[in-house]
């Protein structure tokens, strides 16, 4: 059985999709309101960064638009965390 490199980046970029969910939910039912914990952004960028590479391979105008577009929100959230603690 030949495993495709291809699908092995794609489900691992929806893998981080799916922590980053995780880590979120966890994070506010512990502190029992909503919050978005910093390493949510991390694994946005992991996982959006990885699925652009996906869409670029693949040719697909649409989702290479729409990963470009989610990098740009995920790392400027970043950024300004780190505005918002060198504030501090």
């Amino acid at each position: 059985m030949k495993i495709d490199p291809w699908l092995v980046i794609g489900f691992s970029a929806q893998g981080l999709f799916t922590l980053r969910f995780l880590v979120q939910w966890i994070a506010s039912e512990r502190q029992k309101k909503s919050v978005i914990p910093r390493v949510f952004w991390y694994f946005s960028v992991g996982g959006g960064g990885l699925l652009l590479v996906y869409a670029i391979h693949r040719r697909d105008p649409v989702f290479i638009l729409g990963q470009a577009t989610g990098l740009v929100v995920y790392i400027r959230n970043i950024m300004l965390g780190s505005d918002a603690r060198s504030a501090d």
